[in-house]
């Protein structure tokens, strides 16, 4: 059985900045024999969490929730052994469609047994000019408080760009993005169950 990788798209450009800092992870982690798919997240009407907690009555790893797609990205990230969530950086943090899955995901997750727990899981940050650590770190905390291991790099996971394609002119952020795909490859590999050590 394969190991698998979903990268959440934040970004409602589909083939912006944070495609392409993604699509870079993903195509060195390929090389190390891992499955990736980049699931489009931004630009999909996502409310974010109503505080209902019928997630902690149902208990059945779903948001009650089923007037948007929220439910299929959930599924995503639970049938997937490691968990990319590439984001812009909007007024120095993560887009709106990014927190309305932190925040309903993360609901689901721990009402349902810390469901993401073991999962591999790392930030893919693209900016303009500012503000990419608070975007890093809303969806490191998130990652965290799921009882997911976060892999590092060699620097943040960072990139700079402004139109589509800009950030890989940014030779510091795709070394970085490269040598992030090698570790969470690495790690995926160690920690998997069934997979040898």
């Amino acid at each position: 059985m394969s190991i698998r990788v979903v990268a959440f798209n934040g970004s409602p450009r589909a083939k912006g900045n944070t495609f392409h800092s993604l699509r870079t992870v993903l195509d060195i982690m390929a090389k190390e024999g891992i499955e990736g798919e980049i699931a489009q997240l931004g630009g999909k009407k996502l409310g974010g969490c109503r505080a209902c907690f019928m997630c902690m009555r149902n208990r059945d790893r779903r948001c009650a929730q089923t007037d948007d797609e929220m439910n299929f990205f959930i599924e995503k990230a639970l049938a997937a052994d490691g968990i990319l969530i590439g984001s812009p950086v909007y007024f120095s943090n993560v887009s709106a469609e990014v927190k309305a899955f932190i925040d309903r995901c993360g609901m689901v997750a721990k009402f349902n047994d810390d469901m993401l727990k073991g999962k591999a899981g790392a930030a893919v940050i693209s900016m303009r000019r500012a503000g990419a650590t608070f975007a890093y770190s809303a969806v490191n905390f998130f990652f965290g408080i799921s009882q997911m291991i976060i892999p590092g790099s060699n620097y943040w996971n960072v990139g700079v760009g402004l139109m589509p394609g800009d950030v890989l002119n940014d030779q510091e952020g795709v070394e970085t993005f490269k040598t992030l795909g090698l570790n969470m490859a690495r790690l995926l590999k160690q920690t998997r169950p069934g997979t040898a050590r």
